[in-house]
């Protein structure tokens, strides 16, 4: 990569972290949160809907936005926004109502990295794929990072101090920015004249259904893993205290393994831009996903080390995937319109995911937490026959054009 494609690169790379950091801070501190306020699981995630839902329906139009004012002031409101947002959450702890909209507000403004920092990769960096997985396993880190973070934050100071460094660390995106340029100047014509060829919306019209279903599978694990983890790994946790002593607790104990299963799943992102490079991207898209089927039944049939395991599996492919996704709607999108295009990918991937707070709310009170990994399952198969459709539209507008191989 050239040195301002590297610059750009790791802007968009602490952007993606932050924006995943935001979004699973809260699920990591569910449980104590909700002793905290009095509030049973169910109410206290219920708080968190309007962040999840305007974190994905407000992409469309901040995409729209970097299409005409480019990248760099929207990644600068980002930055500003939700570290506001975040030191607002932390002293508004105490009130459920005031914090739901503090919650929301941080979902407005990390709702604008993925239109903006992926439009941007898209546009300026020509190794599209392998810049790609650097940016998924970036956000994968923010994943990571943020169940153990907030866990032992929570354990040692309290919820608030939790959102202290959720505000800080959104605030120092601005000394990052500060060094990038707008990133607008490069020839696109090449990448103009490949989707001209293409002459089809019909693939990236079935890519958003594909897109969609994977929101939900996405958004349910997320909320979901930390706390099942707490529930289903009793006799782990107990090993856990006999080492940890009187650092341990259960929520500890729980955010710790879901740190390492999302760092498992930076290993997928780095083998799903591999593939994105190496193989069909309609044939590594149908192959991740179909993978994740068996992996969702098997976490809802286990217990400890067997059910860490499936979670490592289903991980590695349901995040592994996001580079190749994310390079699909690369080469099917016009490359002057690419911000708002992922922008429309988020808002059915994060907005209508979000409908996955309440699914699992529901499919838990009825049938019980395992239930939902046996939902999310169902998912993924109409999620599989979904991208069996788009691959065959593929295969009729010139699947070349599409999955071009890289330059060496």
């Amino acid at each position: 990569m050239t040195p301002k494609e590297r610059s750009i690169l790791t802007v968009a790379c602490y952007g993606h972290f932050l924006s995943h950091f935001n979004m699973l801070v809260f699920p990591a501190i569910l449980l104590p949160l909700s002793a905290k306020l009095g509030m049973d699981m169910g109410q206290t995630l219920g708080l968190s809907f309007w962040m999840y839902l305007l974190f994905g329906v407000t992409a469309l139009p901040w995409g729209i936005l970097a299409d005409r004012f480019g990248p760099r002031p929207l990644l600068i409101l980002f930055y500003l926004g939700a570290g506001c947002c975040g030191f607002l959450a932390a002293v508004n702890m105490g009130n459920p109502f005031l914090l739901s909209i503090c919650l929301a507000g941080i979902g407005i403004f990390s709702g604008i990295y993925h239109p903006a920092g992926l439009g941007w990769i898209a546009k300026e960096i020509k190794q599209t794929s392998r810049a790609m997985s650097y940016n998924g396993m970036s956000g994968n880190l923010g994943l990571a990072t943020a169940p153990i973070l907030a866990g032992s934050v929570n354990y040692l100071w309290g919820a608030t101090a939790v959102y202290m460094v959720v505000g800080a660390l959104n605030l120092c995106g601005l000394i990052f920015i500060y060094f990038a340029g707008n990133g607008r100047e490069r020839d696109l014509s090449g990448k103009q004249a490949t989707v001209k060829k293409t002459r089809s919306l019909t693939p990236f019209l079935i890519l958003l259904v594909a897109m969609m279903l994977g929101g939900v599978v996405y958004r349910a694990v997320s909320i979901t893993l930390p706390a099942y983890f707490e529930l289903q790994n009793q006799d782990l946790y107990q090993s856990f205290l006999n080492i940890a002593g009187s650092f341990g607790s259960a929520n500890v104990f729980a955010t710790l393994v879901t740190s390492l299963i999302y760092l498992v799943g930076m290993m997928g992102q780095y083998c799903g831009g591999r593939a994105g490079e190496t193989m069909d991207l309609g044939k590594g898209y149908l192959l991740f996903h179909l993978i994740t089927i068996p992996a969702a039944i098997a976490m809802a049939l286990t217990t400890n080390i067997p059910l860490i395991f499936f979670a490592m599996v289903h991980s590695f492919f349901l995040l592994g995937m996001q580079p190749i996704e994310n390079t699909l709607v690369a080469r099917l999108s016009p490359p002057q319109l690419h911000s708002s295009a992922y922008g429309l990918k988020f808002i059915l991937t994060f907005g209508v995911g979000a409908v996955s707070v309440q699914m699992v709310g529901s499919i838990k009170e009825t049938f019980g937490f395992n239930s939902v990994y046996f939902a999310l399952a169902m998912v993924s198969s109409l999620l599989v026959s979904v991208i069996l459709l788009l691959n065959q539209q593929r295969a009729r507008i010139r699947p070349k054009t599409q999955n071009p191989k890289p330059k060496t």
